[in-house]
């Protein structure tokens, strides 16, 4: 993606880590679309269309529940380094947006991304994207209805393409849903595991067999962002972080329960023009690719199985 770098840092013993999506020197215009119901936000009110600033300079996704939240601390004191940020007078206020997700009941719960993480993983940023047990998908987790004994791991995952005509769409996700995560053929890759630990009876199947959602409150969430290199408004640029749901729901089932807090930013850096109907499609589109390979490229870990354990 033009003019965006990644980074992530990562424990790998406590199985938590951050992810920052940064936009350069001029920023991007951002937006924001929350559909889960426990989610654990920074900055987001800032993004609404009525609100005054139109160009944000990172996204920070991370783990660590909301005590993550302090990396962004970290990735505000890289970009006043160099510069970077809203002028206000003499000085520089980075707007860092961030969302969380919850790690805590693996690895170490003590240990979380703070600001020394959030600073190294600006410090490694580059154009290319880590998969898999990295950054905030270190501790990422998905199908924990039955509880972590029968979860499947997960992780960070990327996807981007690209038109003749120059328009870019790429998104990195971080996976760490209640439910199960399907191919685009309808097929459960990953999840809630059986009594077998290896077949994947299906979350919304056990919960019409039992009568009811039964779930960890507060243990999930997937957090992405989508960035394009489209000329789009604030009010566009919030439409495609809508839309970009869309490609959650084709491969995450259940998904924006009351227990997860999902959460998709929507960057653009404003160097073509471009329809927005196009954008919003194509941004669903890598989404739902994203989260496909966050699954594919994790590895078992701390004897949490992955997908072809």
């Amino acid at each position: 993606m033009p003019g965006i770098k990644v980074g992530s840092q990562q424990n790998l013993e406590a199985l938590t880590g951050c992810t920052v999506v940064l936009t350069g020197q001029q920023g991007a215009a951002c937006g924001v679309d929350v559909r889960g119901s426990a989610p654990g936000t920074r900055e987001t009110d800032l993004l609404h269309p009525l609100n005054m600033i139109e160009r944000v300079h990172a996204v920070l996704l991370t783990g660590g529940s909301a005590y993550g939240l302090d990396a962004a601390c970290g990735v505000m004191a890289y970009l006043e380094e160099q510069g970077i940020g809203h002028q206000v007078g003499a000085a520089v206020v980075p707007i860092v947006p961030a969302a969380v997700l919850y790690d805590l009941g693996v690895g170490d719960f003590r240990v979380r991304p703070d600001r020394n993480m959030g600073y190294r993983a600006c410090q490694v940023a580059g154009s290319e994207v880590q998969e898999g047990n990295w950054g905030a998908g270190a501790g990422a987790t998905i199908g924990k209805t039955r509880d972590f004994a029968f979860c499947t791991k997960s992780g960070l995952g990327t996807w981007s393409e690209s038109l003749p005509g120059g328009l870019v769409v790429g998104a990195v996700v971080a996976v760490n849903a209640l439910g199960d995560v399907m191919d685009l053929q309808g097929n459960i890759i990953a999840g809630m595991r059986g009594p077998d630990q290896r077949s994947f009876p299906g979350t919304l199947a056990f919960w019409k067999e039992t009568g009811g959602a039964l779930g960890t409150p507060g243990q999930n969430t997937t957090i992405a962002v989508v960035a394009s290199n489209a000329r789009l408004s604030k009010n566009e640029v919030n439409k495609v972080a809508q839309t970009a749901h869309n490609g959650l729901a084709r491969v995450i089932s259940p998904v924006h329960t009351m227990y997860d807090g999902d959460t998709v930013f929507a960057l653009s850096t404003g160097e073509i023009q471009a329809d927005v109907n196009l954008v919003a499609a194509m941004a669903a589109e890598v989404l739902a690719q994203a989260v496909i390979r966050a699954v594919y490229n994790t590895q078992t870990v701390q004897g949490i199985r992955a997908w072809n354990d």
